[in-house]
């Protein structure tokens, strides 16, 4: 049996730019898209209406904006909504062989 470890950055090969995935560039877009139809549409140039028109994008980047031990935000706050509404317990299962149990040694 092979016990190889794998590498803290196997993930990132397989998002685009090694950050985002497809839902976050749609969702980043998308909030992109409505403040720019909001700003252009705009008739009412007064401060407070240019900063609800700016709301759309600010938020979604903040959604998507990578941190470290998580994806970004967004993925924060899936977590917590299902802890909170779903599975209370989270039984730690770790990637290596042993997953935290340790070792019976053979005595010769």
């Amino acid at each position: 049996m092979n016990n190889y470890l794998i590498p803290a950055n196997t993930k990132q090969g397989k998002l685009i730019m090694g950050l985002f995935k497809p839902i976050d560039l749609i969702l980043f877009g998308t909030g992109i898209l409505i403040t720019l139809i909001m700003l252009a549409f705009a008739q009412n140039s007064s401060l407070l209406f240019t900063i609800l028109s700016l709301l759309p994008g600010l938020i979604t980047a903040f959604l998507v904006v990578p941190i470290p031990n998580y994806h970004n935000i967004l993925t924060i706050i899936i977590e917590m909504y299902e802890f909170i509404t779903h599975n209370q317990t989270y039984k730690w299962r770790g990637w290596c062989v042993t997953n935290g149990a340790s070792k019976k040694r053979i005595k010769k």
